[in-house]
């Protein structure tokens, strides 16, 4: 039985027999696409993320909210360097990370639906969630009875978009990846 290699970037990689037997090509196609999707959330999750607090950080030097966003960094740091160059990349880089952290959590929970207003609903919540339940461990955020109603607007705005863009970018990718990966299989089993 003679198996086949692909070189990728200089890794030498099974793809499948030459045998004639296509289901150990199948596999092995079906668990480079499923690592590939993983890197995907996490790329879409890291760079929604940066996009997404980058228009936080204008919205707040336009007076648009009073949130700043280097509030995430302020249980976890002292001194007033977070107000300077490095604070806004850190925050931006900060951001990027647990924005995968959320990427993942909607890749398991709703990677199925194809609908933009899951994306924008599953934001809404993320608001939610930061303005009630987490706003005691953020000094920055004011109780929510004190937030301005332009805070409020300009939050649940940027957290849809932020919603809208991972969500509907993760489930238009799975619907591709495995869409296709689906309709190769049925093809297959027809023959």
């Amino acid at each position: 039985m003679m198996k086949r290699y692909v070189h990728v970037k200089n890794r030498q990689m099974e793809v499948g027999n030459m045998d004639g037997n296509e289901n150990g090509k199948n596999q092995s196609e079906h668990s480079q696409q499923t690592m590939s999707m993983f890197a995907y959330v996490a790329v879409t999750g890291f760079f929604g993320g940066l996009l997404w607090s980058f228009v936080a950080y204008f919205a707040y030097w336009f007076h648009f909210t009073t949130i700043e966003p280097n509030v995430l960094l302020e249980p976890f740091t002292v001194g007033k360097w977070r107000e300077t160059w490095i604070g806004f990349f850190m925050t931006l880089f900060a951001y990027g990370i647990v924005s995968i952290l959320a990427a993942f959590i909607y890749y398991l929970c709703f990677k199925k639906v194809k609908s933009m207003w899951m994306g924008v609903g599953y934001g809404i919540a993320l608001f939610l969630v930061v303005i009630f339940i987490f706003n005691p461990i953020f000094p920055g955020i004011k109780h929510w009875k004190h937030i301005s109603f332009h805070t409020y607007v300009t939050s649940l705005c940027l957290y849809s978009l932020y919603g809208l863009f991972v969500g509907f970018s993760i489930s238009y990718q799975y619907g591709e990846v495995y869409g296709q990966y689906y309709k190769k299989l049925q093809k297959q089993e027809n023959q």
